[in-house]
């Protein structure tokens, strides 16, 4: 997803406390408060070797199950580790899971834990420890976004629904080393969805012992490189090695600090006066500059997420009016947006699933092939025939977390639609955590947003606009589209189900619940002497697979 994620009640406590100079901190046991986040490279210095890294806004939670947000997840896949992970390059490799089995039919896996495999207390972690994680995600009881993942199992959907208890899930350990899960249809993507932080699994007797304040150090024992010692909110989130983890010879890093930073145009300033490693992002209205002195440092790559401006469907305007979000889909120049608000290499969508993505040809709209002109005059027709006009335009209300590309993006596509409409739009501007709370609560018209694939296939992007999943922000609900899903999750032949897909993004298109605007690439900016680093659509870096060298 770009990869949307869990809102954090406390952002107006934050702000009071910031304005008045203040930090929240939270810290571990044996770390003194006068302890400086910031780092020198200088060699004789170098005592340990501690990894800098941007992370974007504050996380939600550092509980693997009540997590949705990538700056979240980028902490998580270093705290925790799930039966598979990933390779620097992006491909699937084990991890907890030495090795697995897999029906004929494709309904039974069985995984073999690997018996070195240590919690950071030295407990070992075992095929319960898993059972218990995927009953909480399953659970109603739990705020987990990724519960729908659980439906995939035997009477997952019914326990996510309430229908049943969490123990009916079809997970079993069948000795403390080997754990097997009995699906209700084939999933091939199940090997990647297990890669996806949701799937982690957490230790049971922390976790009962602290509640809500498992997430925080001290508290959070956890199974991946790293374990938690600090949190200073609104600044930064400190992990040392974790000893017990079953590769940790391999690992190069000794400590890592994930900066909190959600002004990319701050970020940069940090990285350049050499707080950071790498950045989170950067700032695209800097990106010139940044290609002209920084070239060496730059690291753009395709990436499996599409922006988007969701619509909301529960209630007007946009509710049962296909023909006015027709209109404002057409009337959007996404190569103006691409080429000169962005501007990193960024493709236009007009589908909704990215290029890239594994045994899939990315659908488009039925009318990608008119050239600007001939789609202003179509959407004209749509508006005029959804009832807008000169005398009657439509009223539409924008919201977008902060960040000055986000408000570069929507103060172009406000002035796209006057335009080509008539349409009155406003502009709102509100924090990350406040939207999400927004969508999440009905209370938008239309939002920004990205979807970041939780796995390398298509289904990531179809299962967003299901009725019943729980992170379909924009409420599209269409029982052909959820039938298509439906038979593609029960079909066993790739490309029966990669044809059953494709079908049903087609179909979702000409519904138009979403604008899809353009298709991601990362982008980072990272230090010579990070080494290990290796670009893949999945954008993701582990921490572990880094390491800091000066020439």
């Amino acid at each position: 997803m770009e990869s949307m994620t869990q809102q954090l009640k406390r952002h107006a406590l934050l702000a009071v406390i910031l304005a008045f100079g203040g930090l929240l901190l939270w810290r571990g046991v044996g770390h003194d408060a006068s302890d400086s986040p910031v780092v020198s490279h200088d060699a004789e210095v170098l005592a340990e070797a501690v990894l800098r890294r941007g992370n974007g806004p504050e996380p939600e939670s550092l509980n693997p199950q009540s997590s949705r947000t990538d700056p979240a997840f980028n902490l998580a896949r270093d705290l925790f580790e799930g039966l598979l992970t990933h390779a620097p390059n992006g491909d699937l490799e084990p991890a907890v899971a030495t090795s697995w089995d897999i029906s004929d039919d494709g309904l039974v896996y069985t995984f073999h834990l690997r018996p070195e495999a240590r919690w950071s207390n030295g407990d070992p972690v075992s095929a319960g420890d898993f059972v218990f994680s995927f009953r909480r995600l399953a659970d109603p009881a739990t705020p987990a976004f990724y519960a729908q993942n659980m439906t995939l199992l035997r009477n997952g959907a019914e326990i996510v629904a309430g229908e049943m208890t969490p123990d009916a899930l079809g997970v079993e350990a069948l000795d403390p080393a080997t754990l097997r899960l009995y699906l209700v249809r084939p999933a091939p993507y199940l090997l990647d969805l297990l890669t996806h932080p949701s799937m982690y699994p957490v230790h049971e007797a922390s976790l009962l012992a602290h509640d809500k304040d498992y997430g925080r150090p001290g508290n959070l024992v956890s199974n991946g490189a790293f374990v938690l010692d600090e949190w200073v909110v609104g600044a930064y989130i400190g992990a040392r090695r974790n000893t017990h983890y079953w590769n940790n010879q391999a690992n190069r890093i000794d400590r890592v600090i994930f900066y909190n930073t959600a002004d990319d145009g701050a970020e940069l300033k940090r990285y350049r006066a050499g707080e950071l490693d790498f950045t989170y992002t950067i700032p695209l209205q800097q990106f010139r500059w940044i290609k002209e002195n920084l070239a060496a440092e730059l690291r753009i790559h395709p990436y499996l997420t599409t922006y988007y401006y969701g619509l909301n469907l529960r209630k007007p305007p946009f509710r049962d009016d296909p023909q006015l979000r027709q209109a404002l889909a057409m009337a959007v120049d996404r190569e103006l947006l691409t080429e000169k608000i962005t501007g990193v290499g960024e493709v236009p969508a007009y589908g909704w699933v990215p290029p890239g993505t594994s045994n899939y040809t990315p659908q488009v709209v039925a009318w990608a092939g008119l050239d600007a002109q001939q789609r202003i005059l179509r959407a004209r027709e749509l508006y005029a025939s959804a009832g807008y006009g000169p005398d009657h335009p439509a009223e539409v209300e924008i919201r977008y977390n902060t960040a000055e590309t986000h408000q570069r993006i929507a103060v172009a596509i406000a002035s796209m639609w006057k335009e080509a409409l008539g349409v009155k739009t406003t502009l709102v501007n509100e924090e990350f955590q406040v939207l999400i709370q927004h969508i999440r609560q009905g209370e938008t018209q239309v939002f920004r947003s990205s979807w970041i694939g939780d796995y390398n296939d298509a289904f990531t992007f179809a299962q967003f606009f299901q009725s019943d999943f729980d992170l379909n922000l924009s409420g599209y609900s269409n029982p052909a589209y959820d039938s298509l899903l439906e038979q593609a999750g029960r079909e066993v032949d790739l490309q029966q189900r990669r044809a059953l897909l494709e079908q049903a993004e087609r179909l979702m298109l000409a519904d138009m619940p979403v604008i899809p605007l353009y298709f991601h690439v990362s982008r980072h900016l990272v230090k010579p002497w990070v080494k290990g680093w290796q670009d893949n659509i999945m954008n993701l870096q582990y921490s572990r697979h880094l390491s800091l060298q000066r020439d």
